[in-house]
C-alpha cells in the first residue's frame, strides 16, 4: 500500500467513483469530489499529493481548477481528464502547467501508469527539497560542539540510534541541546529526506494540542472553519520529535499510544482512520521512571517511545568543551570567522570555566551574546558578564576538602561538590530578587521550569 492521497474531480458522480475503485485497488487513498470548489478545499486541507480533474465542467472549468491548484499548491502533479473533442484544450492545460492529460477513453492500466509517473516525479521533488533544506541547515553532527569524553560517547550512540529506525528518548536537563541532537539523528537517517516536524508539548492547553498532533475536521469545535491536517501527517515519513514529552496530560498520552501501536490517527471530530509511517523521537528534562511511578505517565506509553534512550550530558560534566563552544559563539555572534575578532580577559574567562551552568549550553549561548553585544572594546572583560556570574565569590570556589569526603569516588565527590555550587548559587540568586522566581529566572538565562526545578531539586522555599 501506497498511502498516497488523491484528490479525485469529475462533475460526473459515475466516472470519478470508477476512478477511486481503480486507483483505491492499487494502493491510493482516494477523495472524490464532484463539486469544482469542494475539491479545491479539500487540497488545502487534505494536502493531498495528486490531483485528478476533469476539463468539462458547468460549475468551474478544469483550467480554472488548475490555476488555483497551483496556487494552493505549485508542486502538486496535476492530471487532467478530457473528451475526445477537448485534445487541444488537454494540451493547453499540460502547457498550462498539468502534469498530463488523460482521454477518458483510457484503460485502467493507462490510468494507473499515468498516476505512478506522477507521484515519482512529486516524490522526486519533495526528496530533492527537503535535502537542499538538510545541506542548507546546519542539522547535522558538525553542529554539536565539543570534544570530551562525555559528549563523543553519546554522539557514538547517536550515530547507531540514526541508523535504525526505532523510537528514541533523549534525556537531559534543559538546555543541553536535546533539540539539536534530534534534528542530528534525523538528518542522519534513513529519513533524512522527509519532514523532520517538531512539537513542544508544554507550551499548548490540552485541547489545542491535541488538534495541532491530530489534525481536526471542519466543525469539530468552536472556532475550526476547516478541516486541518495535524503534525503527526505532516511528518508522515519522516521524523516526529516530540519536546517536553512529559508535559503530555494523560488523556492525550493514551490517543498517542494508540497512534503509535496502530500507526494511524484520527482527526478531532472526525471518524476516519489516517495510515501514518512516522519515527518519534522525543526528549524530556523529567524523570519519566518516577512519573509513571507516581501514576503521571503511562508504563505501556513509555516502553513504546523508550526503544533507545539518549541521555544528554550537563555541560558541567563535559570537561574541556566550555573554551570550544564560547570559541564557536564568538564566531557566530562577532560575524567573524575566526574566534579571535573577540577575546575575553583571563578574570571573565575563569568565571565562565568556573561556573556551575545550570541552564546548560543554552545559558552559555545568552552569555555569551549578551558579553559581544554590551563589550566596549576587543577584550570582553568580568564586568561584560551577568551580575550573578561576578559576585559572590565565593560561589566559584571549591568547597573545603573535609566537606567533599575523601571517601568518596571522583564523581561523587564532584556531583556533591557541582550541588552545592547549584543550591548557594540559585539561593542567593532567589534573595537578590527578593523571591521573584521569573526575574532571577531570567538573570540566571533559564526558563522557570528549569528554576523551579532546582528549588524543589534542593529544598528552596
Amino acid at each position: 500500500m501506497t498511502g498516497e492521497r488523491i484528490v479525485i474531480l469529475d462533475d460526473e458522480a459515475d466516472m470519478a467513483e470508477s476512478l477511486a475503485r481503480v486507483l483505491t485497488k492499487a494502493g491510493y487513498e482516494c477523495l472524490v469530489t464532484s463539486d469544482p470548489a469542494q475539491g479545491l478545499r479539500m487540497l488545502s486541507s487534505e494536502r493531498p499529493d495528486l490531483l485528478l480533474t476533469d476539463l468539462r465542467m458547468p460549475a468551474m472549468d478544469g483550467m480554472e481548477v488548475l490555476a488555483q491548484a497551483r496556487e494552493i499548491d505549485p508542486r502538486l502533479p496535476v492530471i487532467v481528464l478530457t473528451g475526445h473533442a477537448s485534445i487541444e484544450s488537454a494540451v493547453a492545460a499540460v502547457k498550462a502547467g498539468a502534469f498530463d492529460f488523460l482521454s477518458k477513453t483510457f484503460s485502467n492500466d493507462q490510468l494507473k501508469l499515468t498516476v505512478e509517473r506522477a507521484l515519482t516525479k512529486r516524490r522526486l521533488e519533495l526528496e530533492n527539497l527537503h535535502l537542499r533544506d538538510q545541506l542548507r541547515s546546519t542539522v547535522g553532527f558538525e553542529n554539536i560542539i565539543g570534544q570530551s569524553a562525555a559528549l563523543k560517547q553519546v554522539l557514538e550512540l547517536v550515530r547507531k540510534a540514526a541508523r535504525s529506525d526505532a523510537n528514541i528518548l533523549i534525556l537531559g536537563e534543559s538546555g543541553t541541546g536535546k533539540e539539536v541532537v534530534a534534528r542530528a539523528t534525523h538528518a542522519n537517517s534513513l529519513r533524512a529526506a522527509q519532514p523532520f516536524i517538531a512539537v513542544d508539548c508544554a507550551s499548548l492547553p490540552e485541547q489545542l494540542l491535541e488538534s495541532e498532533l491530530f489534525g481536526h475536521e471542519k466543525g469539530a469545535f468552536t472556532g475550526a472553519a476547516n478541516a486541518k491536517q495535524g503534525l503527526m501527517e505532516v511528518a508522515h515519513r519522516g521524523t516526529l520529535f516530540l519536546d517536553e514529552l512529559g508535559e503530555l496530560p494523560l488523556s492525550l498520552q493514551v490517543k498517542l499510544l494508540r497512534a503509535l501501536q496502530e500507526r494511524q490517527i484520527r482527526r478531532v471530530g472526525g471518524t476516519k482512520q489516517i495510515a501514518l509511517d512516522v519515527r518519534i523521537v522525543s526528549a524530556t528534562n523529567r524523570d519519566l521512571r518516577a512519573l509513571v511511578a507516581a501514576g503521571k505517565f503511562r508504563e505501556d506509553l513509555y516502553y513504546r517511545v523508550n526503544v533507545i534512550d539518549i541521555a544528554l550530558p550537563p555541560l558541567r560534566e563535559r570537561h574541556g568543551d566550555i573554551e570550544l563552544l564560547i570559541a564557536h559563539f564568538l564566531r557566530k555572534y562577532t560575524g567573524s570567522p575566526s574566534a579571535a575578532a573577540k577575546g575575553f580577559a583571563p578574570e571573565a574567562m575563569m568565571a565562565l570555566e568556573t561556573y556551575a551552568w545550570p541552564g546548560n549550553v543554552r545559558e552559555l549561548q545568552n552569555v555569551i551574546e549578551r558579553a559581544c553585544a554590551l563589550a566596549d572594546s576587543e577584550m570582553i572583560t568580568l564586568a561584560d558578564l551577568p551580575q550573578h556570574m561576578r559576585t559572590p565569590a565565593h560561589l566559584n570556589e571549591p568547597p573545603d576538602v573535609a566537606e567533599t569526603g575523601t571517601s568518596l569516588t571522583l564523581k561523587e565527590a564532584k556531583d556533591r561538590w557541582i550541588g552545592q555550587l547549584e543550591s548557594a548559587y540559585v539561593e542567593n540568586l532567589l534573595k537578590q530578587e527578593g523571591g521573584n522566581v521569573s526575574q532571577a529566572a531570567r538573570k540566571a538565562g533559564v526558563d522557570r521550569k528549569t528554576l523551579h526545578r532546582l528549588l524543589n531539586k534542593h529544598g528552596i522555599r
